[in-house]
Protein backbone atom coordinates (compact mmCIF):
# COMPACT_ATOMS: atom_id res chain seq x y z
CA UNK A 1 0.00 0.00 0.00
CA UNK A 2 2.80 2.63 1.23
CA UNK A 3 5.74 3.23 -0.81
CA UNK A 4 8.86 3.20 1.43
CA UNK A 5 10.98 6.17 1.29
CA UNK A 6 8.26 8.33 0.29
CA UNK A 7 6.39 10.86 3.36
CA UNK A 8 3.18 10.37 3.70
CA UNK A 9 0.61 12.74 5.36
CA UNK A 10 -1.11 11.32 8.55
CA UNK A 11 -4.18 14.03 7.94
CA UNK A 12 -4.30 12.54 3.99
CA UNK A 13 -3.97 9.16 4.95
CA UNK A 14 -7.01 9.11 7.31
CA UNK A 15 -9.24 11.40 5.02
CA UNK A 16 -8.33 8.43 2.28
CA UNK A 17 -9.09 6.11 4.60
CA UNK A 18 -12.56 7.68 6.32
CA UNK A 19 -13.72 8.33 2.77
CA UNK A 20 -13.55 4.30 1.66
CA UNK A 21 -14.47 3.15 4.94
CA UNK A 22 -17.39 5.45 6.04
CA UNK A 23 -20.07 3.99 4.34
CA UNK A 24 -19.36 0.29 4.92
CA UNK A 25 -18.83 1.29 8.69
CA UNK A 26 -21.95 2.65 9.15
CA UNK A 27 -23.94 -0.32 7.18
CA UNK A 28 -22.09 -2.55 10.08
CA UNK A 29 -22.98 -0.55 12.85
CA UNK A 30 -26.58 0.39 11.61
CA UNK A 31 -26.98 -3.48 11.26
CA UNK A 32 -25.93 -3.88 14.62
CA UNK A 33 -27.70 -1.54 16.46
CA UNK A 34 -30.90 -1.19 14.62
CA UNK A 35 -31.30 2.69 14.98
CA UNK A 36 -30.29 5.01 11.89
CA UNK A 37 -29.32 7.84 13.64
CA UNK A 38 -27.56 5.83 16.39
CA UNK A 39 -25.10 3.97 14.13
CA UNK A 40 -24.76 7.38 12.67
CA UNK A 41 -23.81 9.32 15.92
CA UNK A 42 -21.79 5.53 17.14
CA UNK A 43 -19.77 5.34 13.47
CA UNK A 44 -18.41 9.17 13.84
CA UNK A 45 -17.71 9.00 17.35
CA UNK A 46 -15.83 5.83 16.28
CA UNK A 47 -14.30 7.51 13.35
CA UNK A 48 -13.24 10.57 15.80
CA UNK A 49 -11.72 7.83 17.93
CA UNK A 50 -9.63 6.39 15.25
CA UNK A 51 -8.55 9.93 14.00
CA UNK A 52 -7.14 10.38 17.67
CA UNK A 53 -4.95 7.33 17.31
CA UNK A 54 -4.51 7.14 13.81
CA UNK A 55 -0.90 6.02 14.17
CA UNK A 56 -1.69 2.92 15.91
CA UNK A 57 -5.00 2.29 14.04
CA UNK A 58 -3.48 2.69 10.57
CA UNK A 59 -1.48 -0.35 11.45
CA UNK A 60 -4.21 -2.08 12.99
CA UNK A 61 -4.43 -5.34 10.72
CA UNK A 62 -8.01 -4.51 9.97
CA UNK A 63 -9.08 -1.14 10.58
CA UNK A 64 -12.35 -0.90 9.55
CA UNK A 65 -13.42 -3.71 12.18
CA UNK A 66 -11.07 -1.75 14.32
CA UNK A 67 -14.02 1.21 13.80
CA UNK A 68 -16.59 -0.87 14.28
CA UNK A 69 -15.47 -2.48 16.91
CA UNK A 70 -15.31 0.80 18.61
CA UNK A 71 -18.58 2.27 17.87
CA UNK A 72 -20.16 -0.93 19.14
CA UNK A 73 -18.40 -0.59 22.57
CA UNK A 74 -19.25 2.83 22.41
CA UNK A 75 -23.47 1.73 21.69
CA UNK A 76 -23.22 -0.08 25.25
CA UNK A 77 -21.17 2.15 27.22
CA UNK A 78 -23.61 4.81 25.62
CA UNK A 79 -26.51 2.30 27.00
CA UNK A 80 -25.03 1.32 30.36
CA UNK A 81 -25.36 5.36 31.18
CA UNK A 82 -28.85 5.93 29.65
CA UNK A 83 -30.56 3.14 31.50
CA UNK A 84 -29.83 4.89 34.61
CA UNK A 85 -31.53 8.05 33.00
CA UNK A 86 -34.78 9.16 33.09
CA UNK A 87 -36.36 9.03 30.20
CA UNK A 88 -38.68 12.63 28.75
CA UNK A 89 -41.30 12.93 26.29
CA UNK A 90 -39.29 15.47 23.57
CA UNK A 91 -39.59 14.72 19.75
CA UNK A 92 -35.92 14.34 18.53
CA UNK A 93 -35.17 17.01 15.92
CA UNK A 94 -34.98 15.45 12.50
CA UNK A 95 -34.86 18.77 10.53
CA UNK A 96 -31.38 18.72 9.01
CA UNK A 97 -31.62 15.11 8.38
CA UNK A 98 -31.29 14.05 4.67
CA UNK A 99 -34.74 11.87 3.50
CA UNK A 100 -33.15 8.36 3.92
CA UNK A 101 -34.56 5.24 1.53
CA UNK A 102 -36.82 3.03 2.43
CA UNK A 103 -35.49 0.20 4.18
CA UNK A 104 -36.75 -3.63 4.47
CA UNK A 105 -38.20 -3.35 7.97
CA UNK A 106 -38.83 -7.30 7.72
CA UNK A 107 -34.92 -7.47 7.68
CA UNK A 108 -34.57 -5.08 9.90
CA UNK A 109 -36.67 -6.35 12.38
CA UNK A 110 -35.04 -9.59 11.92
CA UNK A 111 -31.50 -8.25 12.21
CA UNK A 112 -32.91 -6.89 15.67
CA UNK A 113 -34.58 -10.17 16.66
CA UNK A 114 -31.26 -11.28 17.10
CA UNK A 115 -28.78 -11.83 20.35
CA UNK A 116 -26.14 -8.91 20.56
CA UNK A 117 -23.16 -11.06 19.54
CA UNK A 118 -25.12 -12.71 16.61
CA UNK A 119 -25.85 -9.43 15.42
CA UNK A 120 -22.19 -8.57 15.86
CA UNK A 121 -21.09 -11.41 13.62
CA UNK A 122 -23.12 -10.53 10.75
CA UNK A 123 -22.61 -7.24 10.78
CA UNK A 124 -18.81 -8.17 11.45
CA UNK A 125 -18.87 -11.38 8.74
CA UNK A 126 -21.51 -10.02 5.78
CA UNK A 127 -21.63 -6.41 5.74
CA UNK A 128 -17.88 -5.91 5.87
CA UNK A 129 -16.70 -8.74 4.84
CA UNK A 130 -14.67 -10.00 6.66
CA UNK A 131 -12.82 -13.16 7.15
CA UNK A 132 -13.86 -15.52 10.30
CA UNK A 133 -10.13 -15.15 11.96
CA UNK A 134 -10.57 -10.97 11.72
CA UNK A 135 -14.05 -11.03 13.05
CA UNK A 136 -12.75 -13.38 15.75
CA UNK A 137 -9.91 -10.77 17.31
CA UNK A 138 -12.18 -8.50 16.69
CA UNK A 139 -14.60 -9.53 18.96
CA UNK A 140 -12.14 -10.97 21.08
CA UNK A 141 -13.89 -14.68 21.13
CA UNK A 142 -12.65 -17.60 19.16
CA UNK A 143 -12.85 -18.33 15.30
CA UNK A 144 -15.30 -21.94 15.86
CA UNK A 145 -17.54 -19.06 18.01
CA UNK A 146 -17.59 -17.09 15.11
CA UNK A 147 -19.35 -19.42 12.96
CA UNK A 148 -21.79 -20.82 15.42
CA UNK A 149 -22.78 -17.37 16.11
CA UNK A 150 -22.92 -16.85 11.57
CA UNK A 151 -24.67 -20.04 11.77
CA UNK A 152 -27.28 -19.71 14.31
CA UNK A 153 -27.77 -16.07 13.03
CA UNK A 154 -28.27 -17.24 9.28
CA UNK A 155 -30.78 -19.78 10.41
CA UNK A 156 -33.00 -17.24 12.14
CA UNK A 157 -32.73 -14.88 9.35
CA UNK A 158 -33.97 -17.26 6.89
CA UNK A 159 -36.97 -18.36 9.34
CA UNK A 160 -38.02 -15.34 9.81
CA UNK A 161 -37.50 -13.86 6.22
CA UNK A 162 -38.62 -17.34 4.31
CA UNK A 163 -41.65 -16.81 4.21
CA UNK A 164 -41.91 -13.41 3.03
CA UNK A 165 -39.52 -13.82 -0.06
CA UNK A 166 -41.82 -17.87 -0.71
CA UNK A 167 -45.45 -15.51 -0.76
CA UNK A 168 -43.14 -12.79 -3.30
CA UNK A 169 -41.99 -15.83 -5.45
CA UNK A 170 -45.60 -17.48 -5.95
Amino acid sequence: MRERGVDHNPEEDFADFYRGARDGCLRAVYAACGDRALAEDLTAEAFARAYATWRKVSRHPAPHAWVVRTALNTHVSWWRRRRREVAWDAAPDTAGRAAEPPLDAQVMAALRALPRRQREVVALRIFLDLDTETTARTLGIAPGTVTAHLSRATAALRDALAPKFEQESV
